[in-house]
C-alpha cells in the first residue's frame, strides 16, 4: 500500500478522498510498524481499501501530541465561548459533507444509507451541537459553610481521553464521546473499531478544517487487541471510555487499572421486552420489531426478549410474524426501500448463524427466517430476520447476545413473573414495557433492573437524555447533563477569611 489517500467510488456512485492513515497532531501519516487492516463490503465481499493500522508505538506517539495539546495554551486556556463556536464550526462542516459520510459508513458497514444519512449523521450533528452550547455553561459552585471562610468548587478537565468506538455506529458513538470531552476541554486519541474504520477517518479531514489546534483530536485505526489495549494501558492516559462488547469492557478495566483511570463503559444487552393483556397489540408489534430488528439487530440495547402475557400471547406471535415478514425488507443498503442490510462482518454473520443452530438444537420453536438469505446477488453477509418461539430460561439464546436480526419469545401468566423473567439476566441495559395501564407502567419501570426502560416503545433515545446501563452492561453514562461528569474533577477550594488557630 503506497500514499495516504486514494480516490473511491462508492456503490452509489459518489467519488471521494479516502484517507488511509493514522490521524495525530492533525496530519495523516502511516503506522511505524507498516502495518495495514481492509475494509470489506459486507454486501459483495469485496475490498474496498486498506489503512494503515496502529500499534503500541504509534498510540505512544498519538498520546503524547494529546498530553501536549492539553498543556498548550492555545486549548487549555482558550474562551469557552470560542470553545464552543470551535465546535459549531466542526459540526456545520459535518452537516456539509453528510452524503460522503454516510455513503462510508453504508459502504464500510452496510447499515441501509437512507438510515446513515437521515438517523445517524442527524444525531452525529445534533450531539455535537449539543455539547458546543455546553462549551461557556461548565461550573462550579460556592459551598456556604461560615464568614470565616470561603469555600467553592472547579470543574477541571481530566486531560487525555482514550475512546475506544464500536462497528455498530462508528460515526454516532464517536460524537457521544468528542462531544462532551472537548466541550469541557479534555484532549483525545480515538480508535475506531478495526471493522469500520473508514467514515471515522474521513471525519478526521474535517478536525483541522474546522480550525482545532493540532494533538486536540488524534484519530487511530487498529486492531483492539494491539492499539486498543495500548491505549487503556498507557500511564500518561487519564481516561478510557468504551463502547463495545462485556467481555472486552472487562479486559479494559484491567488494564485501565494500571494508573486507576476514571472508566465509562457502555457494555452489552440482552433487553427484555414485556407485553401485558392490556396492551395496544398493534403498537407492540411495531415496536418489538423496531426493538430488535433495527439496524440488523447489531444494537447494544435491542429488545431482544419478547415476554408475553399468556392472554394476547397467540395473537401477538401470529401479528409480528406477519409484520415483520411485510416490513424487514433485506437487501442492498443503498436501496430505498430496503430496511435491513448485511450483517458487518462475515466473523458476524457466522455468529447469528451458530446461534440459530443452538436454538434449533436446544429444542426451541422457529417461527420464520432462520437461514442465510441469498437474493441479493447471492453475495454478502445477509440473514433473514429470525424469530424462535417456546424459548425457555436456561437455552442459550435467551441469555446471551446474540447481535443480530434474531429475537426470542416467551410467556408470562403475572405481573410478578414478568418482572422476574426480566431482572433474570447478568444485563441491565434497556426493557420496554407494553402496557395502557399507566399506573402498572411507572410501577414496573421502577422495579426492572436496567438503565433505560421504555414505556410502550422501544429503544427510544434522545441526545439530551442520559444512556447507559447497569449490572454488566457498563458504568456510568453518556449524553445529556450527565455525559459531562465522566469528563471533569470537581475542584474544591478552602479560602482561610483570616481566622487564626
Amino acid at each position: 500500500m503506497s500514499g495516504l489517500f486514494v480516490e473511491l467510488t462508492a456503490p452509489n456512485g459518489r467519488k471521494y478522498s479516502q484517507p488511509r492513515g493514522l490521524f495525530i497532531n492533525n496530519e495523516f501519516v502511516k503506522s511505524k510498524s507498516g502495518e495495514t487492516i481492509t475494509s470489506i463490503n459486507p454486501s459483495d465481499e469485496t475490498e474496498i481499501t486498506s489503512v494503515y493500522a496502529a500499534g503500541p508505538e504509534d498510540v505512544d506517539i498519538a498520546v503524547t501530541a494529546a498530553r501536549k495539546a492539553f498543556k498548550d495554551p492555545s486549548w487549555r486556556d482558550m474562551d469557552t465561548t470560542a470553545r464552543g463556536d470551535l465546535m459549531y464550526k466542526f459540526a456545520e462542516l459535518i452537516e456539509q459533507h453528510k452524503e460522503t459520510l454516510a455513503t462510508i459508513e453504508t459502504w464500510d458497514n452496510g447499515k441501509p444509507y437512507s438510515v446513515a444519512l437521515n438517523e445517524d449523521l442527524a444525531e452525529v450533528t445534533g450531539t455535537i451541537k449539543y455539547y458546543a452550547g455546553y462549551a461557556n455553561k461548565i461550573h462550579g459552585q460556592v459551598i456556604d459553610t461560615s464568614p470565616a471562610k470561603l469555600a467553592y468548587t472547579i470543574r477541571e478537565p481530566l486531560g487525555v481521553c482514550g475512546q475506544i468506538i464500536p462497528w455498530n455506529y462508528p460515526l454516532a458513538m464517536a460524537a457521544w464521546k468528542l462531544g462532551p470531552a472537548l466541550c469541557t476541554g479534555n484532549t483525545i486519541v480515538l480508535k475506531a473499531a478495526e471493522q469500520t474504520p473508514l467514515s471515522i477517518l474521513y471525519l478526521a479531514t474535517l478536525v483541522k478544517e474546522a480550525g482545532f489546534p493540532p494533538g486536540v483530536i488524534n484519530i487511530l485505526n487498529g486492531e483492539g487487541r494491539k492499539a486498543g489495549a495500548a491505549l487503556a494501558s498507557h500511564m500518561d492516559v487519564d481516561k478510557i471510555a468504551f463502547t463495545g462488547s462485556t467481555a472486552t469492557g472487562k479486559e479494559i478495566m484491567k488494564m485501565a487499572a494500571v494508573n486507576m483511570k476514571n472508566i465509562t463503559l457502555e457494555t452489552g444487552g440482552k433487553s427484555p421486552l414485556l407485553v401485558f393483556d392490556d396492551a395496544d397489540l398493534d403498537q407492540a408489534v411495531k415496536w418489538s420489531h423496531i426493538g430488535i430488528m433495527y439496524n440488523q439487530g447489531q444494537v447494544c440495547t435491542a429488545t431482544s426478549r419478547i415476554l408475553v402475557q399468556e392472554g394476547v400471547y397467540d395473537q401477538f406471535v401470529k401479528s409480528f410474524k406477519e409484520y415483520v415478514t411485510q416490513a424487514s425488507i433485506v437487501g442492498d443498503p443503498f436501496k430505498d426501500d430496503t430496511f435491513q442490510g448485511p450483517q458487518v462482518t462475515k466473523t458476524q454473520f457466522e455468529r447469528v448463524l451458530s446461534f440459530i443452530e443452538s436454538a434449533k438444537s436446544e429444542g426451541a420453536t422457529l417461527e420464520s427466517g432462520g437461514e442465510v438469505y441469498k437474493d441479493v446477488g447471492g453475495k454478502g453477509f445477509f440473514i433473514s430476520p429470525t424469530i424462535f418461539t417456546n424459548v425457555k430460561e436456561n437455552m442459550k439464546v435467551y441469555r446471551e447476545e446474540v447481535f443480530g436480526p434474531f429475537v426470542v419469545i416467551t410467556s408470562f401468566k403475572t405481573e410478578e413473573e414478568a418482572v422476574a423473567k426480566a431482572n433474570d439476566t447478568t444485563y441491565g441495559l434497556g426493557a420496554a414495557v407494553f402496557t395502557q395501564n399507566i399506573t402498572k407502567a411507572h410501577r414496573i419501570a421502577r422495579l426492572i433492573e436496567a438503565g433505560m426502560v421504555w414505556i410502550n416503545s422501544s429503544n427510544d433515545s434522545d441526545l439530551r437524555i442520559p444512556f447507559g446501563g447497569v449490572k454488566q452492561s457498563g458504568i456510568g453514562r453518556e449524553l445529556g447533563e450527565a455525559g459531562l461528569e465522566g469528563y471533569t474533577n470537581k475542584k474544591a477550594v478552602h479560602v482561610n477569611l483570616g481566622t487564626k488557630l
